[in-house]
């Protein structure tokens, strides 16, 4: 199936802010992949997402740690549409605020660390022949302030850890696509209230503004950046 409309794929997809990054790309029109390791769990986000999106919803199995689930997944991506214009990697785990740096257990940060900076590495690198199929490829990692080495400090070590990385990889895959116009940018939502954040931050229609903003960028925007809400933040 071609389509004239943006095809975007947003990891981590059915729920939190993936979830409202994907109903709002396909408010704007888009053909929205949403994706989740279980493939029940995409096909119930679309069925509460759906109703009033003017684009389309297609629930899809992908499962970051595994190479044989990404690439089955580009492969169909390619089968249906020939081509991706939009990346949101936003799959990410364990965000580890009762750890320290000092006795935290490595093979837990090994396993963060796989989904959370790796995830978003194999993932970009086995959708890119599709993304340069796009007259307007963006690719948007969903980080966080606590990646921040100007403003790091103690504890959450293997998600702070992850994400510092992943700002890393931001930069180096920005200036290697540069000279193709793909642009790459890392976004923090800020503190947002949903299952991995916890109460009392603010709405997740806010955190996936960000993400938007980096996800329709015009020509003339910014790459290798790291924003919230639109304006740079500290790396």
């Amino acid at each position: 199936m071609s389509t004239a409309a943006p095809v975007s794929l947003v990891t981590g997809g059915n729920r939190g802010i993936g979830r409202e990054t994907a109903r709002r790309l396909a408010g704007l029109g888009h053909t929205v992949l949403l994706s989740a390791r279980r493939p029940e769990d995409a096909e119930r986000a679309v069925a509460e997402t759906a109703p009033g999106a003017s684009g389309t919803l297609v629930p899809c199995r992908l499962d970051v740690t595994d190479a044989d689930s990404v690439r089955a997944l580009a492969r169909r991506v390619e089968a249906e549409f020939g081509r991706l214009d939009v990346l949101v990697n936003n799959a990410a785990v364990d965000y580890d605020t009762a750890r320290r740096a000092v006795s935290v257990d490595l093979d837990e940060v090994r396993r963060t660390l796989e989904t959370n900076l790796f995830g978003a590495w194999r993932t970009t690198q086995e959708f890119l022949p599709l993304l340069r199929r796009s007259s307007r490829a963006r690719v948007v990692n969903v980080s966080s302030e606590s990646g921040s080495l100007a403003d790091m400090s103690g504890g959450t070590p293997a998600y702070g850890v992850s994400k510092a990385a992943l700002n890393a990889l931001t930069r180096k895959l920005a200036d290697e696509l540069r000279a193709e116009r793909i642009l790459v940018n890392a976004v923090c939502p800020g503190w947002i209230a949903t299952d991995m954040g916890g109460p009392g931050g603010a709405p997740v229609d806010q955190g996936a503004t960000g993400v938007l903003w980096a996800a329709t960028l015009p020509d003339s925007g910014p790459t290798g950046g790291f924003f919230r809400d639109g304006e740079p933040l500290p790396w």
